[in-house]
Parts: structure tokens; sequence; C-alpha cells
């Protein structure tokens, strides 16, 4: 990719917090990025808004129908964008040879399949979909590294440890001691832990620091996003699962630490603003003006560290124990995950139940070293994995 050559961008969850981020950044250097394709699953009123706005090549939406409509609606408006419909799509955009940066913004598994077609067809991949790496892990890394993808992390918490390590990766085994990843607490941390089962899905998705979705809000309440980084870390940045730690810190400016070899620490500061590491993301290894707000030193308040407290997140020791098991867990406890948060933002379960569904998925739904040998396999394993969570989960309404 030169300067004199704009990177075209497939925004795979253009309608989501992060899609949206990252057109910001890209309408602000026009000269550097072109919106060549965005999708979505079902939000064919936002696509609609952002086909008009972008004028992309590609659109893509989940459902036939939704497409039809969204086809004739631009055409009503003379707006030359094809429009393409079903999970394949996704792919298809995703490896386009015109296409040289993907976004990878799609929320949960369904976004591995499209995110294995970027690594194999060796695009610059922005993985803000981190359940690729918690399901595919290493079979995925084996994608990136074969196909000759770009992998470049955009969690802020990943984005930070990248960011804190030089550009020849060969050098990071040798420098790394150890990562923190650090976690605000979400808006329960303060709360009273024998309270929780009375917690609103509003009241989840009130995220105190931070603008995100739904999904990804109510992981961030009960701290599996966190348990989620765990894993997806350990893979980024190929690590052991006991050099990846985790802190509390309210305040959300340090967005993580690496602890070299000399027991130096290397943190990376920031509002928090999506925009930052998706800019980051999108110009690596330039750096370019995203309009995030800068940090004021002189009117900062103090900075507070402290552990997790695991009866207010019983969770997130999942994800050490996930990773410690054979090849293939994390995927039952992401798919069990997915299961839980969905019928607890559906009223069909409590809030303090969603760790009951992932824990008892995750001791019932047994893997064989067979269950990681392809992504077919790991998609297998995720239906099993919630077809179980599914059960436990109604159990538990009954009751």
């Amino acid at each position: 990719m030169t300067r004199s050559q704009p990177q075209r961008l497939c925004i795979l969850g253009a309608t989501g917090s992060i899609g949206k981020s990252t057109l910001d950044v890209a309408l602000r250097h026009p000269d550097r990025f072109e919106v060549f394709a965005i999708t979505a699953h079902r939000q064919i009123d936002e696509l609609f808004k952002l086909c008009l706005q972008h004028r992309p090549r590609f659109a893509a939406l989940g459902d036939a129908s939704q497409a039809r409509l969204l086809r004739d609606q631009l055409r009503a408006h003379q707006v030359a964008t094809e429009v393409l419909d079903g999970p394949q799509a996704l792919s298809d955009l995703a490896a386009h040879p015109d296409v040289t940066t993907v976004m990878a913004a799609v929320v949960g598994a369904a976004g591995l399949p499209a995110c294995m077609a970027a690594a194999r067809a060796g695009k610059r991949l922005l993985l803000a979909n981190k359940e690729a790496l918690v399901v595919g892990g290493e079979l995925f890394m084996q994608a990136v590294q074969e196909g000759g993808a770009e992998l470049i992390p955009i969690d802020s918490e990943h984005s930070a440890i990248f960011q804190c390590l030089p550009e020849d990766r060969s050098t990071w085994p040798d420098r790394i001691h150890h990562i923190v990843l650090t976690a605000s607490g979400g808006p329960f941390r303060d709360r009273d832990p024998s309270t929780l089962s009375a917690v609103t899905p509003e009241q989840a998705c009130a995220h105190p620091n931070w603008v995100m979705g739904r999904k990804i809000s109510v992981d961030s309440a009960t701290m599996m996003n966190k348990a989620l980084e765990v894993i997806e870390a350990r893979w980024l940045f190929d690590l052991t699962p006991e050099q990846i730690q985790v802190v509390i810190h309210p305040q959300s400016v340090v967005h993580s630490m690496v602890v070299c070899r000399d027991q130096s620490v290397l943190a990376q500061l920031g509002t928090p603003d999506m925009r930052g590491p998706i800019a980051f993301g999108l110009a690596y290894p330039e750096r370019i003006e995203c309009g995030a707000q800068a940090l004021n030193f002189a009117v900062a308040s103090a900075m507070n560290f402290f552990p997790p407290d695991t009866e207010r997140y019983p969770g997130l020791p999942l994800a050490w124990q996930s990773l410690r098991a054979v090849a293939g867990t994390p995927a039952v406890l992401n798919a069990a995950n997915e299961e839980a948060v969905d019928a607890f933002l559906n009223q069909g379960l409590r809030f303090d139940q969603i760790y009951a569904v992932n824990a008892e998925t995750l001791a019932k739904v047994l893997v064989t070293h067979a269950d990681a040998m392809s992504i077919g396999d790991l998609l297998a394993l995720d239906q099993r994995a919630r077809a179980f969570a599914r059960q436990c989960i109604a159990a538990l309404s009954a009751t």
C-alpha cells in the first residue's frame, strides 16, 4: 500500500459502534481511504443511510428479503451500490481482490468465516471480532501466516499491547515477561455482588466509560469480555496463560501494559475513544488524526489499579481454565456466553445466571482433539455447545 493509492476498505459490521467509528476516521482522510464494501446483519435502514453517504461498490445484508428491499431503495435514489446477501457474501467481500483492508467488526462466532477468508487472501485485517481468535485459535493464526495477512488488533487492550511492542514481531518472545490487560470493571464494580440478580439489561448496557454495542456491554459488566480478551491475547502475542494478567483500572486511561524481561513497564495511554486504535490500525505504522480528545494531564484524576474480585466476576477465571484444556475448549465457552447473554438481553435469564450457564456448559460439553482439526469441526463444536447452553437456560428459566 502506498500513499498514492488509497486503501480500499471492507467494513464487516458497518452499522455497529466500531463500524461507525471506522467510517468516521475514513471520512477524515479521503485521500487515504476508500469505502469499498460495507455489511450489516439486519439494520437495513442504517445500512441504507451509509450507502447514501459513502457510495460503496458493494453492500451486504444477512437476509435475502431485506437485501431486495435495499436494492430497490438504492435504485430509487440512483445509487449504483451492488447489494449481496447471505453469510457467504461476507467472506466473498473480505477476500475480494480489490479490497486492501478489512475491518472485522461482526459480533460473535458468526464473524469467523469472513475473518478466515480475509486472512487466507492476505489482507490487512483489523480485528475487532475477538471471537475469531477465541474460536479459531491456532487455526486462525495459521491462516494469517500462510495467507501473508497483516493482522492488527483493534480491541483497545490488544491495540495497546501491540503499540508497546516493536514492529519486528520476532523480537517479542525475548522482550515480553508478561502483559497486563486493564479492565474498567463495568457498571457494577462497586455494587454489592448479592444484588446482581436484580440487574436489568438497561443497567448492564450503561457502561461508565465506553460507547459499545449491547452484547459487549453485558460482557463488560460480567467481565466475560476480559475473559475472551485473555484468550485472544494468548494467540495474538504467542503467550502462555501464565503470562497474561488482568487488573481493574476504573479510569480507562491506561489501556494495557507490557512488562518486559528487565521488569520495565511499557503502557499505552489515551482517552476512552475507539477511534484511536482504529486509526492506528488503518494507518499503521503511521499515526493520523482521528478526532479523539487529547489527555489533559494537568487536570487528570488519580489512576487506580486493583485485582478483579472473583465473587463479583466469577466468569473471568474461566479464560485460564479453557486455555489449559483441550484445544477447542474456548469455543465452548464463547458459544455458551453468546447464548446466555442473548437470553439475558431478551429477559429469559437473570444477570447472575450468565456465569452458571457458562460454567455448566464448559464442564459438560466434552472436547476432544478431533473437535479442533478444522474450522468446520470448530463450528460444529460451537453448535453443540450452543444446544447444551440453551438447555441450561431453559432449566434455569423454569426455576
